[in-house]
């Protein structure tokens, strides 16, 4: 069983920057694909980002250009670089893992984090 943990949550201003990160513990995730969502009370949880085991990754329209995903295998860690921060970036950021063919945006993954909160001042 995979157990994942993030960090990194905090406050920041408008334009900020943050990098989160999400470490793994109970297995090798090397062969996972890997993800970060984002909740905010009240809605559905979003894909922000995805990387697949290979290291490609794949962003959600709203923060292209702004978010990076990063893995490094070696510590086993997921990490979400977040640059431009912006109030509506706002949210609980949750990773999650799952070994192939779970890959996407979907909510199928079988391992969730328990999130990190970030809140964005104007």
């Amino acid at each position: 069983r995979v157990r994942l943990l993030e960090s990194g949550g905090r406050s920041v201003q408008s334009g900020g920057s943050l990098r989160l990160s999400c470490a793994a513990s109970g297995d090798s995730t090397h062969n996972y694909c890997m993800a970060w969502f984002r909740q905010i009370p009240g809605q559905e949880r979003e894909a922000v980002a995805v990387i697949d085991s290979s290291g490609r990754p794949r962003y959600a329209a709203s923060v292209k250009g702004r978010f990076s995903i990063s893995r490094d295998n070696a510590k086993n860690t997921l990490y979400l670089k977040m640059n431009s921060l912006k109030p509506e970036d706002a949210a609980v950021y949750i990773c999650a893992a799952d070994t192939p063919p779970v890959c996407s945006g979907g909510l199928s993954y079988a391992y969730w984090g328990q999130g990190a909160q970030i809140t964005v001042s104007s």
